[in-house]
């Protein structure tokens, strides 16, 4: 089968409650992209890391790892002959990103030990993506989907989660990354603007840093 995009495999990333599952489920329908979504609700650290996270961040983000690892390791030990493409809504870097924000000095040194005997053990996207949305936006979203969870999130921690995404993507060099600025946009019912992500998707990167603004 011919790949509707020059990439088998496309990671999205972005803040919460940027819209990363819901593009990639748009893509796996328009497309018939086989699809990796993170199981958060899963982790059962999570809830008490949002009431409690200098107690129980190294377990949230240690589930978190171990979860996702296994996940990329059977989606790509056994690929479907019929999706030529795989969508994902986060890439493994990820964990390191949020780690480094969530852990001690001590607790990080050790995580990165783990983190990279993991990280050997699949292949990096050939394209990364960012959803790039400001924080007013995020806290909106988050608020309307309403998950009990998420409700205490501060306005500073997805700041300092995007200071920890913008600081990774600058150094990375290997793989194509697109920051999408969305603003305000509503790709899941503006079909024009899922049209022009489908068109950016479909175009040639070189490796390094692109942006592309709605």
């Amino acid at each position: 089968m011919n790949t509707p995009f020059p990439y088998q495999f496309i990671a999205f990333e972005g803040n919460i409650g940027v819209g990363k599952t819901t593009l990639c489920n748009l893509l796996a329908q328009r497309h018939g992209c086989a699809l990796v979504l993170e199981q958060f609700t899963d982790n059962p650290f999570l809830p008490y890391f949002y009431e409690q996270p200098d107690r129980y961040g190294f377990p949230v983000e240690l589930f978190f790892m171990t979860e996702r690892h296994k996940q990329l390791q059977e989606h790509f030990a056994t690929p479907d002959l019929f999706q030529s493409c795989t969508v994902a809504d986060y890439f493994f870097v990820k964990t390191l990103l949020f780690a480094k924000n969530n852990l001690s000095e001590e607790e990080f040194r050790l995580f990165q030990r783990l983190f990279s005997v993991l990280n050997a053990g699949f292949p990096k996207p050939d394209l990364l993506v960012y959803l790039h949305r400001p924080i007013p936006v995020l806290m909106e979203q988050i608020q309307k989907r309403g998950r009990s969870i998420e409700q205490n999130i501060s306005a500073q921690y997805l700041e300092e989660l995007q200071r920890a995404y913008f600081e990774y993507l600058k150094t990375e060099t290997e793989t194509p990354v697109i920051v999408l600025d969305l603003e305000r946009v509503d790709y899941q019912q503006d079909a024009s603007a899922f049209d022009e992500i489908i068109a950016v998707l479909q175009a040639h990167h070189e490796p390094g840093l692109h942006f592309h603004r709605f």
